[in-house]
């Protein structure tokens, strides 16, 4: 057999999403100023129950950079998780994009921020032109190691940054996934944030994310930066589509509760080898070399995770067959 557990960037995508980029392939006005891009105000303004400016871009790379490049000048700095995905994962893309903005990191058990994780980072700043000085802060909800911020996390950190006067990002790559965990508004699962990176092409899309923000002013700058960027695609209708499309229907939760099933049935298998509890689509597994080569032997494909561990990731469209495949497997070992 073989079962694919590698990334959910490997995943198949969506039959809706195929149709909806039919759909649009007839002539539209260029640029975003088709029909589809004039709707995503309107579409994430009602999903969110506050006003959103959006911006359609092909990478999630792009996404966070020009969402960060809007709370925070050059010469200031994003503090984030020393394990952010924009920290470890996108080859100095922020500095590049931020033009030369730092990335101030902090620490925190699960890849999570806390207020007082922060505080920790910035407080020994001094107020003056010798240092750099923290503009925003940036979370990934889910993060990196799969875990859900709460409501009362995200109420926290909100918080501070209205009383420390930071720019709030979320990088909502598997935003999906900690939704449909959460079970919450997508409101209530982005927080009180100024820019979010609404994540697709990890959960059906092919090639569109969403960056939302909920400062037009913040959103008129984007687009700016974002044709500077090389990211104004000219056939923008067929992002759109995309996003559109993932939107319909609640497309985007009904394909992250799939994911998340089949982690949670493949997590129930694992019991005390897992590192993090499960509360997304990834799983993080404590497995020694020998028995990931008996699982690789099995057909599984999987990633180490360190010398002792590796990762999991299901996603919209594992077969239910292959999650319990790999659940009776691990429990073999």
């Amino acid at each position: 057999m073989s079962a694919q557990f590698l990334s959910d960037n490997a995943a198949a995508v969506h039959p809706k999403v195929w149709e909806a980029l039919r759909a649009a392939d007839e002539a539209q006005p260029p640029y975003d100023n088709d029909a589809l891009s004039q709707r995503l105000d309107a579409e994430f303004s009602a999903l969110f129950g506050r006003e959103a400016s959006v911006l359609w871009v092909a990478t999630g790379t792009a996404a966070n950079c020009l969402a960060l490049a809007t709370l925070c000048p050059p010469h200031g700095g994003v503090v984030c998780h020393r394990e952010a995905h924009i920290e470890v994962d996108e080859a100095g893309a922020p500095g590049f994009y931020l033009h030369g903005a730092k990335l101030m990191l902090a620490e925190g058990q699960g890849a999570k921020l806390t207020p007082d994780a922060v505080r920790a980072v910035i407080d020994p700043i001094r107020d003056d032109v010798h240092q750099v000085q923290p503009h925003a802060f940036s979370i990934t909800q889910a993060t990196e190691y799969g875990l859900a911020y709460r409501l009362e996390e995200l109420a926290a950190l909100g918080a501070l940054a209205k009383e420390r006067g930071l720019g709030f990002h979320v990088d909502g790559a598997r935003f999906a996934n900690a939704v449909a965990f959460v079970g919450c508004s997508p409101a209530e699962a982005a927080g009180p944030c100024d820019a979010l990176s609404f994540g697709c092409i990890k959960n059906g899309a092919m090639s569109a994310e969403a960056i939302v923000f909920f400062d037009p002013e913040r959103a008129a700058l984007a687009r700016y930066r974002r044709k500077r960027a090389g990211h104004l695609q000219s056939k923008g209708r067929f992002l759109a589509a995309q996003i559109l499309a993932m939107l319909e229907g609640d497309l985007w939760l009904d394909n992250a509760r799939a994911a998340n099933a089949a982690a949670a049935e493949i997590a129930g298998a694992c019991g005390e080898r897992l590192m993090y509890p499960v509360e997304a689509n990834e799983l993080f597994v404590r497995l020694s070399a020998a028995e990931r080569e008996t699982l690789r032997t099995r057909g599984f494909g999987f990633y180490d995770w360190g010398a002792d561990a590796a990762r999991f990731v299901t996603a919209w469209n594992t077969p239910p067959e292959d999650a319990s495949a790999l659940a009776d497997a691990i429990s073999g070992l």
